[in-house]
Parts: structure tokens; C-alpha cells; sequence
């Protein structure tokens, strides 16, 4: 069939398959032109591996230290006339390069949150890996089902205690407007805090522990953003803030848990980008907008493979990962260079739909975003049939998630 993007509010209902495997490709160029992480992990599991930073993080390990990689995803193949979801054909594409090199990759389709993916991730480490020397949590997701209560949560993108108005871009239209987000209400801020906060990443990491499938020196990441201060409100202040803030208590508790093995923990707060998660937030696209055309033409920009790349080359392996007063690791240093956040800044007061693409790269924005779904990507025809039916070869036994 042939597949073009159709756009429904922040998310494209199709993919590309071709067009998620070149830039699947792209990726492992980037990674692979920097040449091999000295001391990089070889064992790695990758809690939320199919896009954004989850993707890029199982790319930068596979293809920039050799190493073998379990990732885990809760995606959809093709039905009908339905394409696949972007993850799904990220995957596949994935796992394919990944045999071109000679490199292990198992993937797993499910509720990541649940203890029955958790237990056949286990078992697949004690057979084929025996333990892994690096977890890379990076799971977004609207909602949560508890696997001890059984209780299922949904989190909420909403200030804390008062309303919140600012400047807004409707990415569908390219309109500078103004948005007011109504505040958390009720038990709001417990429920964002139970979908998006540290108990799953305690739990997995608890669990292979108690398996005994870490190595020694294991190291895991969790992912979190803070951002300017134009964006604290629904951001750091807001209920995702407050989830944010209970990934860092989690991740001082699992440093405690593997001392033992002499590993660690880290937060890593990295740059604000064009993903699934980050499109679905008031006020971020016309951040973004604006923060991708100061950082391109300082020549700083960078999308996720670059970041992830960083972190693992740079910071994690590289003996000096250089935390901040919290201990996290920040790759989001870059973007909140004082340079940067000023211009930014200035701008922010100035934007407007008339002057957007003058000040704001929207076109920069429009473009990542498609690229997430396999669009627009040089080399490929999207005019042509293109086969939707790919599966993901590891998973090729096993059902779709529904």
C-alpha cells in the first residue's frame, strides 16, 4: 500500500516502514562515525526501546560499543489496512541491522509495567546473556497498571495549584496562540506520580537484582527533563514535575541497592526534543521551535541519537560523568547554556504567527516530528507500494499487543 502521514491532533496515525528504517539507519551512521565507546556496556536491557530517546539509547549501545541489547516496547504490527505503529517498524529495522553486524538483539511486546514481561526478560537474560551491565529505563506512557494492587492510574499534564496562561503554537496550523491549562485537582498529582514516577524502574531493577542477572558495576539511567523557567509551570512545578521529582528519590534508593555490586544509578536530564511524549505538551512546541533555531545556527543542536551518544560516550563510560549538585547527569547543558536560554528568552517575548518562522524554526519541528513516524526521510519513495506486513524478527512467534 502506500502510506501517507495522516496527522490527528499531536499524533500521526500512520508510519512508514521505509521510512522508519532509514532513519533507524541514520541513526547508526551518526553512531557509528564517532567511532567505538571505549569501556561501553556490552549487555543491555532497554526498558522503552522502540522510539525517542528509548531507540536512540538501545542504537548508541549496540552500534557504538558492540553490544548485545534486550529491548522491550509496547507496540502494534500492521492489521489490515492499518499500518504498524512507528515503534513497531523502528524495531524491526532495528533488530535487522543488528543481525547485518553480528549483534544479538531479543525484543519483548508488552506491558512493560507488568510482572509477566518482567519475568520473561529475566528468563531470556539467564539464557541467552546471563546478566546485563547496563538498564536504560525510558518508558513514556499515558497510564499504568499496578502488578501488585492491580489498580490502574492515568497521569495528567496540568500545573499545581493554579491555573497557568502562556503562549501556545497549534502545530497543526503553525498559529501562535495562548493556551490556560486548568490546575491538578483531586488525587491528579498522585496519579501522574504512579504512571510516570520511579516505583516501575525500582521494580525492575529490584527484580533483576533478586534474579541475579545484574553484573558487577551494572549501571542504569533513568530520563527527565527541566527545562527554562517559561516552561516550569506545566513542566518542573507541574504533576509531571512532581513524578520527575520521585524518579530522583528512586534513583538515590537503587544507588543503595546495587552498592553491593558496586554499581549505579543515574538520572540523566537530557535536552528538550521533538518526541511522541514531548509533542503532547502546552506551551513545549513553540520552546522547541524557538530553541531549535538558536541551537542550529550556533551549531549545537542536537536530536536524540546525538544526545544519547553523549551520554554513554561522554558521561557514562567515559570515567567523568560529571553530575550536577543533585547527581544528575545533565545533556541537557547545551540548550541551557546562558547564551542559549537568552535568545531563547528574547524571543519568547517577540514571537508571534506572523514573525514565527523568522524567530522559531517550525519547519525544523515539522520535520522531526514526521521523521518520527518515517516521513520524510531523503532516499526513500514514499509514491511507491511500500509492505506494511514487516514483523520484528525476534517477535516473529509472537502476537501483537493489541
Amino acid at each position: 500500500m502506500i502510506v501517507s502521514p495522516k496527522i490527528r491532533g499531536f499524533i500521526c496515525t500512520t508510519a512508514h516502514p521505509e521510512g522508519c528504517a532509514k532513519h533507524v539507519a541514520d541513526q547508526i551512521a551518526v553512531v557509528k562515525s564517532r567511532g567505538v565507546v571505549a569501556n561501553g556496556p556490552k549487555k543491555v536491557l532497554v526498558i522503552g526501546s522502540s522510539t525517542g530517546y528509548g531507540l536512540s539509547s538501545r542504537i548508541a549501545a549496540a552500534f557504538g560499543s558492540n553490544a548485545a541489547t534486550i529491548g522491550v516496547f509496547f507496540e502494534r504490527a500492521a492489521e489490515g489496512n492499518r499500518t504498524g505503529t512507528a515503534g513497531w517498524y523502528n524495531s524491526a529495522a532495528f533488530e535487522k541491522e543488528a543481525a547485518a553486524a553480528g549483534l544479538y538483539a531479543r525484543s519483548f511486546n508488552g506491558d512493560a509495567f507488568s510482572d509477566a514481561i518482567k519475568t520473561e526478560v529475566i528468563a531470556a537474560i539467564k539464557a541467552d546473556l546471563g546478566q546485563v551491565d547496563c538498564v536504560v529505563y525510558s518508558l513514556a506512557s499515558p497510564r499504568r497498571t499496578d502488578p501488585k494492587s492491580g489498580q490502574v492510574y492515568n497521569s495528567v499534564l496540568k500545573p499545581i495549584g493554579e491555573s497557568y496562561t502562556n503562549k501556545n503554537l497549534n502545530t497543526n496550523t503553525g498559529v501562535v496562540n495562548e493556551v490556560t491549562i486548568e490546575p491538578a485537582a483531586g488525587d491528579d498529582i498522585e496519579q501522574t506520580v504512579a504512571v510516570m514516577g520511579g516505583d516501575d524502574w525500582q521494580f525492575w531493577i529490584d527484580a533483576l537484582l533478586e534474579a541475579g542477572v545484574l553484573a558487577q558495576g551494572v549501571q542504569t539511567v533513568a530520563y527527565s527533563y527541566i527545562g527554562p523557567e517559561v516552561t516550569w509551570p506545566i513542566y518542573k512545578n507541574g504533576t509531571i514535575g512532581r513524578a520527575k521529582e520521585d524518579v530522583e528519590r528512586v534513583q538515590k534508593v537503587l544507588d543503595a541497592h546495587l552498592a553491593p555490586l558496586g554499581g549505579k544509578a543515574w538520572v540523566s536530564v537530557n535536552k528538550a526534543l521533538v518526541t511522541q511524549a514531548s509533542s503532547a505538551i502546552p506551551v513545549v512546541p513553540l520552546y522547541i521551535s524557538l530553541l531549535y533555531k538558536v541551537m542550529k545556527d550556533q551549531g549545537t543542536h542536537e536530536d536524540c541519537i546525538e544526545q544519547m551518544d553523549r551520554l554513554f560516550r561522554d558521561r557514562m563510560y567515559s570515567g567523568s560523568p560529571q553530575p550536577d549538585e543533585a547527581g544528575r547527569i545533565r545533556v541537557d547543558d547545551w540548550e541551557m547554556a546562558p547564551a542559549v536560554q537568552e535568545l531563547v528568552g528574547q524571543r519568547w517575548q517577540e514571537v508571534n504567527t506572523e514573525n514565527l518562522a523568522e524567530l522559531g524554526d517550525f519547519e525544523g519541528y515539522k520535520s522531526s516530528f514526521l521523521r518520527l513516524f518515517g516521513f520524510g526521510l531523503e532516499g526513500v519513495n514514499y509514491e511507491a507500494d511500500t509492505d506494511v506486513t514487516i514483523g520484528v524478527p525476534s517477535l516473529a512467534a509472537a502476537p501483537a499487543a493489541a
